[in-house]
């Protein structure tokens, strides 16, 4: 038997107790059912339930009672009420019993209590019960806003064992904890997770390098980028992609065409989206020998320049003053039926009109005009990015 506090019984009068009690009876399905109501009923402010939580949590988390000398003055809860829970989710459909786990995890994390969350779902994974996507994103918020690294990586772990989608939300919660962590941490972290998800292990590492990306930790990334060579699960094509990216983004491009060349020494192929990295980054700074050299490269590896390759090179040579170049550029897009986009029309007229040409601007603005509907706009960026 658990006791309580009379502090604590002087809130909640015999009847709410009595309520348990009433709540135990023989029918399984009678009492799942009100064991749901009970939980989903709480409020979300259900600061002054957290005791009793926290005595429930406790209890759960053992599978034991916990027994205590109640005093005289002091009210008691049945241990059996304190595991009916649990044992009530095991018996409860799929659905339902991820929806009551859910409200319960909720309601705990509402109350401020992450500990007894912790202990619930170390419960539930004892049992090999995982929680639903959504509860799994609510551990992994108050985690992170916790900064609790053992914690964080438990339900990460458990996530992943459990196969549900992750969301990049998801990353980024982890890599917001691992930020200011020691680097050993954090490659531990990363072990343990590649040892866990094989053979999907690179393409959950690969999420993890650009969530770190996504939060200005390219460092952190860059690690366990490295560290990826030294695990079972070697980088592929989307972590060098990946890593070309966000170096390029960040204007670290001596380190960009690094990668990119240690890519084709480990013997991975580029693809488009690798070139097209390359080219967006380095016109940018008006590195336009070197984007001609990766043009030229791609088509001796038979691979054809698409919308982003033109727009790129187009912008560039637009930018540094070379009209001539950037319409020739655009005319071999349109002769390769590559549908233009309606930004690249814009960029010709915005550069006609910087160098005087007006008649040539007026030219193209009404050749845009006549094709508008056929154009690539904002739209299917949009589309696409879904």
């Amino acid at each position: 038997m658990i006791a309580l506090s009379r502090p604590f019984t002087k809130i909640f009068p015999s009847i709410f107790f009595r309520s348990f009690h009433s709540n135990l009876g023989p029918i399984a399905a009678t009492r799942r059912h009100r064991y749901s109501n009970f939980i989903s009923a709480i409020p979300d402010d259900v600061s002054w339930i957290l005791p009793f939580f926290a005595i429930l949590s406790k209890s759960i988390g053992s599978y034991q009672s916990l027994a205590t000398e109640a005093s005289p003055d002091e009210e008691v809860v049945p241990d059996e009420f304190l595991n009916e829970i649990l044992s009530d989710i095991e018996r409860s459909p799929k659905f339902s019993s991820e929806k009551l786990c859910t409200t319960y995890i909720d309601k705990l994390l509402k109350a401020g209590n992450p500990s007894a969350a912790a202990r619930f779902m170390q419960s539930l994974h004892d049992k090999h019960i995982f929680l639903s996507p959504n509860a799994y994103n609510l551990l992994l918020v108050a985690a992170s806003e916790a900064n609790a690294i053992d914690f964080l990586s438990q339900i990460f772990k458990d996530l992943l064992v459990s196969n549900k989608p992750l969301s990049s939300t998801s990353y980024f919660n982890v890599a917001k904890v691992f930020t200011k962590t020691d680097d050993s941490v954090l490659l531990k972290f990363v072990r343990e997770v590649s040892e866990l998800t094989f053979p999907r292990n690179a393409t959950i590492l690969n999420r993890i390098i650009h969530a770190f990306a996504e939060c200005r930790q390219i460092e952190k990334s860059l690690i366990i980028f490295d560290h990826m060579k030294s695990l079972k699960c070697k980088p592929d094509l989307i972590t060098y992609n990946t890593v070309l990216g966000f170096l390029g983004r960040a204007g670290r491009l001596d380190e960009m065409l690094h990668e990119f060349s240690s890519m084709k020494v480990a013997n991975i192929a580029p693809d488009i989206i690798s070139y097209n990295t390359l080219l967006n980054s380095l016109q940018k700074v008006g590195r336009l020998d070197l984007c001609l050299v990766f043009f030229r490269e791609m088509g001796e590896n038979g691979l054809k320049p698409d919308l982003r390759t033109y727009r790129a090179l187009i912008e560039g040579f637009g930018q540094s003053g070379n009209l001539e170049e950037a319409l020739r550029l655009f005319s071999e897009m349109k002769q390769g039926q590559i549908c233009p986009s309606i930004y690249i029309y814009r960029s010709l007229i915005n550069y006609s009109k910087k160098m005087g040409k007006v008649e040539l601007a007026m030219s193209l603005s009404e050749e845009m005009n006549a094709c508008l509907p056929d154009l690539i706009g904002p739209k299917d960026f949009k589309q696409k990015n879904r």
